[in-house]
């Protein structure tokens, strides 16, 4: 999934089971980001990821988030 703007809402990716599915977005708002089985909401989002550019993917099996620059 690519957004080349706000991401806002809910952002699926790999929930067919492609555990190479990642999320990137330039500005993250979102309420829900999932990849594969695994998953965050808002209120359990490192503060850091708010209003950033990222990528989200899965690593072992979590869900990873980081910033890109």
């Amino acid at each position: 999934v690519h957004v080349y703007g706000r991401m806002e809402g809910r952002a699926f990716a790999g929930v067919a089971g492609a555990a190479d599915a990642r999320i990137f977005c330039r500005e993250a708002r979102a309420e829900l980001l999932c990849v594969g089985e695994a998953y965050v909401t808002a209120e359990d989002m490192d503060a850091k990821f708010e209003g950033k550019p990222i990528e989200a993917s899965l690593d072992g099996g979590r869900l990873k988030i980081r910033v890109l620059i």
